[in-house]
């Protein structure tokens, strides 16, 4: 398999910023085109990373750089996975060979990496309120700058997305939406007609046309002027409503144009360009295919969404672990419980293989529900579930369960209604970074009355949670669990829990290491070094945040001078906090060390490179134990 040589390309060679692809004729965009997509392909089929998007926006990326004068003009794109070509055309093009690698460079946009980085946004739904926020600013200013929001129709499917096109509408800003449209298949001839259609609503001699009519019938007897414009109107709208899917958009305000092609770079350019002249809230709708390029790539749109590194002639990932993924441990087990209970219902915010209900999706998918990139509907939707007495089981990634974080108090904590939450990613999930990290969890729910937390140390206990929870019927009930492969024990029949008790895995007489998730391995594996410097380390498996096994614990602040807690998680708020919390109701005075996620945001790196740096992993906590074991306690 042969590297890409990016020095015998045409034209991309040459490409370093914007205006060098401004000098480019139009028709040489279509070679320009062909050569990013495979210098794409070739560099993050060595590292991995988020391939689909990215080649699907090919030429909108082109089209857009070459017509509006970056970076004043303003380009705020919606999430992140679609903007690798967009880091490639300004200023990054060798940088992409370290996107999502330690101290490389982010795989989302990120404002203090590139000035052409408008607004950093890891979660979707947000590029049309930014976009609004920065028009604003330029109005106040006296600016006349372009601000261009791309969004996705996936992340259409949130409601903040209306919520921001709505007051646009209201406020009649100049702004310009591109809805990057990856879903819908429309025939040749529809294609023709669209782009007919929308040159001819955005040629010059149209718009003057209309202008003048709209002016003319204004000078007329009131009575009529207004009979004549609505006619007008009405025609217009007649029209367009016809032969395009906008009139949705027209009620909200904008001027609609498409749907079209977005591989025709040509054509996307032409019409850009007439845009361009106008102003006014716009939407710009166009088709694309998610992974455009690659055979691969367009039979499984899904699955090239993020890859690991992999062969580029066939698209297959490299190194499959033989260990089983949390994802699957959970899949397949609420699969099995489901079976059982024809009560249980599933519920995903548009990630049914990210959170393994792809499972239940297949066996069992008239209990499955995908409601889109809508936490927060979500989590009231299985309140409602909930309320008429079943179980929903919502499974939602840590960081984007924080989207709703309203609905879990108002919706189901309040009204005790037994919904079980399920958060993949707990933790540091690695090459995503800060947006992505579900360094929060633990603490954002602790918060909230009536909430039983838990977090599983292997597989085996995670399928005994699940099914624990899915039998709780007092009120919410949450369980999380990382990123990535289980640790490969032998699982066996359900098991129901005792809510709020932990366990002793392994027993010690110098010091107590509390930990949570899976902090518990790497603490019985910290436990093995600390022999070496002869500290005798007892570890706790919590298993439960909230509520805290009061009597374990008091059997440990009574027999330990120190102990330390760890947990995969801010240690503002978290498990530690709680167990803090507990000994000062308690009056105990031991000397606690509350070992974690520290109180800023982390960057991204494979998860064993950040646990190291945080020293959260084996060798880490044995250090800080060593540490704390060997300091003296000094009041003051």
């Amino acid at each position: 398999m042969i590297d890409y040589d990016i020095s015998k390309s045409e034209f991309l060679k040459n490409i370093n910023y914007p205006n060098d692809l401004k000098k480019l004729n139009l028709m040489d965009l279509r070679t320009l085109a062909d050569e990013v997509r495979e210098y794409l392909i070739d560099t993050i089929s060595k590292i991995g990373g988020h391939l689909g998007a990215s080649l699907g926006v090919c030429e909108l990326t082109l089209a857009l750089h070459y017509v509006f004068n970056t970076p004043d003009d303003k380009i705020v794109w919606d999430v992140g996975h679609q903007a690798y070509i967009h880091k490639i055309l300004t200023g990054r093009k060798e940088a992409l060979k370290s996107i999502r690698q330690k101290d490389g460079i982010s795989g989302f946009l990120k404002r203090d990496e590139s000035e052409y980085d408008v607004f950093g946004a890891g979660h979707a739904t947000t590029s049309i309120s930014a976009a609004l926020g920065i028009a604003t600013a330029r109005d106040f200013l006296n600016k006349k700058n372009k601000v261009v929001a791309v969004i996705g129709d996936g992340s259409m499917t949130g409601g903040m997305a209306y919520e921001a096109m709505n007051n646009i509408g209201l406020l009649k800003k100049d702004i310009i939406v591109v809805l990057n449209d990856n879903k819908m298949s429309i025939a040749p001839n529809v294609w023709s007609l669209q782009n007919y259609f929308n040159e001819l609503m955005t040629n010059d001699t149209y718009n003057r046309l209309r202008s003048k009519v709209w002016d003319m019938t204004g000078a007329l007897d009131k009575k009529m002027s207004n009979r004549l414009r609505k006619a007008a109107a009405k025609i217009e709208g007649g029209l367009k409503g016809v032969i395009t899917p906008g009139m949705l958009f027209e009620a909200l305000g904008f001027r609609y144009f498409g749907p079209i092609n977005g591989h025709n770079v040509v054509n996307l350019v032409k019409i850009m360009e007439e845009i361009y002249k106008m102003s006014g809230p716009i939407l710009l709708h166009i088709i694309t295919e998610k992974g455009k390029g690659p055979s691969y790539a367009t039979d499984h749109p899904q699955k090239i969404h993020a890859l690991n590194p992999f062969d580029k002639t066939t698209g297959i990932e490299y190194k499959k672990s033989p260990v089983t993924a949390y994802t699957k441990v959970f899949g397949t087990a609420l699969v099995e419980l489901a079976k059982r209970d024809e009560k249980i219902v599933a519920v995903n915010a548009a990630m049914p293989d990210g959170t393994g209900l792809n499972y239940i999706q297949k066996e069992i998918p008239e209990r499955y529900f995908d409601v889109g990139i809508a936490e927060q509907h979500a989590v009231t939707f299985c309140a409602g579930l909930a309320a008429e007495g079943f179980t929903p089981v919502a499974a939602i990634y840590s960081t984007f369960l924080q989207r709703a974080f309203d609905q879990i108090i108002h919706d189901v904590a309040i009204q005790k209604l037994p919904v079980v939450f399920v958060l993949d990613r707990g933790g540091l999930v690695g090459a995503d970074g800060p947006t992505h990290h579900g360094a929060f969890d633990l603490s954002y729910l602790r918060l909230i009355p009536n909430m039983v937390i838990m977090s599983p140390k292997d597989e085996n206990e995670l399928r005994n949670m699940l099914y624990t929870a899915t039998l709780y019927k007092r009120g919410p009930i949450a369980m999380r669990y990382p990123r990535g492969n289980a640790l490969g024990v032998q699982t066996g029949q359900f098991q129901k829990m005792e809510i709020g008790k932990g366990e002793t895995v392994k027993e010690g007489k110098d010091i107590a290491i509390v930990a949570i998730g899976n902090m518990v391995k790497h603490s019985l594996d910290a436990a093995e070094l600390l022999k070496d410097k002869n500290i005798d380390a007892e570890i706790i498996n919590a298993r439960f945040v909230k509520p805290l096994d009061i009597e374990l614990l008091t059997d440990v602040f009574g027999r330990f001078k120190k102990i330390i807690t760890v947990e995969d998680n801010t240690i503002a708020g978290g498990f530690g906090s709680a167990v803090a919390e507990f000994a000062v109701q308690n009056n105990f005075k031991n000397d606690i060390l509350i070992h974690g996620i520290p109180d800023r945001f982390i960057e991204h790196g494979k998860p064993e490179e950040l646990h190291a740096d945080l020293k959260i992993d084996a060798t880490g906590i044995a250090g800080v134990a060593e540490e704390f074991f060997n300091k003296q306690k000094i009041y003051v």
